[in-house]
């Protein structure tokens, strides 16, 4: 599945933005998603997963609380909702497709996915 992120851009701390993870002509409805980050000098991380069973979703502490996925309802779509954003949120971030349907134990290893967008930058910045 080729996967396209958008929304990303810059802005001030404090601030929103909402992070676009889209599969043009297939449904983003077999796996989970979940979305990555990458800053300069640093491993890609794991931030939030959605499952495709109920929607449920699962957030790494460093997002949880700030962060909101969601689907839409044609499901060929994945939304990240940023809101208090930080400098430290500053990164490329990926949107994945895992081979399970679950965000269980597994979801933050990188090694389950196998389908990655090609990023969208965020800068978070005043």
């Amino acid at each position: 599945v080729q996967l396209v992120e958008s929304g990303g851009g810059l802005v001030q701390p404090g601030g929103s933005l909402r992070l676009v993870c889209a599969a043009p002509g297939s449904i983003l409805d077999t796996a989970r998603i979940t979305w990555f980050r990458q800053a300069p000098g640093k491993e890609r991380e794991a931030i939030s997963c959605i499952t495709t069973l109920d929607d449920s979703s699962q957030y790494a502490d460093s997002v949880n609380g700030r962060f909101a996925l969601s689907r839409d309802n044609g499901r060929n779509v994945v939304y990240l909702q940023m809101n208090h954003l930080k400098p430290e949120d500053t990164a490329m971030y990926y949107c994945a497709e895992g081979r399970r349907e679950a965000c269980d134990s597994t979801w933050p290893n990188r090694d389950e996915y196998d389908d990655w967008g090609q990023g969208t930058q965020v800068t978070v910045s005043s």
